[in-house]
């Protein structure tokens, strides 16, 4: 199946890219001032591709929700949104998670934890919405080398979809707190986490394996901000053409309350047939 690789990115889209650097800089300067309180870190798993290692507290709802714009390299650009979860603690170790959100657009959803169909590079457009069931239980705590670890185990099943397959997804994460702070008044401890996704997808020819990796370095600026680096990428196997999507994605949060946080983040496609450019804006709201 021969395929045209188009220009990448279109002039309306190549000047969208500069707005996220814009506003990142801008909130950069407004939040580097010293907290007064102590702030505890909500720990959401839409703040980067790599979720977190740990589950919320017993009793607690976590609600996390973003709006995606996904520039692909041919046809529509993907919107996604409102990528929402409930995170429902139930123990320590083990947290509940309900889910919704809606997709249009061509060549699925690659650049978040959200699961939908995948058309092809010439394919056409893709509307979807689902609703997102699973749990979250950690494995491990943190002791020398051993990492602090959790597993991840979802199902996303179409409400509306030319696919109608539920997505099985399992991942599987890992980090460490560093012995690093960076020079800032009340910077945490800096922190490495690493993910193997894996979900069995349905594409309009067959059902096929992802396998998703990511790792991500996460810097606390002050006790309320947050920047972090990240590369991941998503890896087909079992599609007519295997096209591998690997991205770098820089990103930031903000807690505007001790119980709201507010994140933005935006990634740019590390081969021909990445997406050229995404941005990626949310919040999590405990309760």
């Amino acid at each position: 199946m021969g395929m045209e690789t188009p220009a990448r990115g279109r002039p309306g889209v190549r000047r969208l890219r500069r707005v996220p650097l814009l506003v990142v800089s801008l909130f950069v300067t407004w939040v580097a001032s010293p907290g007064a309180a102590e702030w505890d870190d909500l720990h959401t798993d839409r703040d980067a591709f790599t979720p977190a290692t740990v589950c919320i507290d017993p009793g607690e709802v976590l609600t996390e929700g973003s709006y995606v714009f996904i520039d692909n390299i041919t046809n529509l650009p993907t919107n996604n949104y409102p990528e929402l979860i409930w995170r429902i603690g139930v123990a320590d170790w083990f947290e509940w998670r309900l889910g919704a959100n809606y997709s249009v657009g061509t060549q699925g959803n690659i650049v978040t934890s959200v699961e939908v169909g995948e058309t092809p590079l010439n394919g056409g457009t893709l509307y979807e919405s689902g609703i997102l069931y699973g749990f979250k239980a950690a494995v491990s705590e943190q002791r020398g080398f051993l990492p602090e670890s959790c597993f991840i185990m979802e199902g996303v099943t179409p409400t509306k979809s030319e696919l109608l397959g539920t997505v099985p997804v399992a991942t599987y994460v890992a980090g460490w707190e560093l012995p690093v702070r960076l020079p800032t008044h009340g910077a945490r401890a800096c922190r490495l986490d690493s993910a193997i996704r894996y979900s069995y997808a349905e594409s309009r020819f067959n059902w096929f394996s992802r396998w998703a990796p990511s790792v991500v370095l996460r810097m606390p600026v002050t006790e309320r901000f947050e920047v972090h680096a990240e590369y991941f990428g998503t890896f087909p196997q079992g599609l007519p053409i295997n096209i591998n999507r690997p991205f770098f994605s820089p990103g930031t949060h903000y807690m505007i309350t001790k119980n709201l946080e507010v994140g933005l983040r935006v990634g740019w496609g590390l081969s021909e047939f990445a997406a050229p450019f995404f941005s990626d804006a949310g919040i999590g709201w405990r309760w």
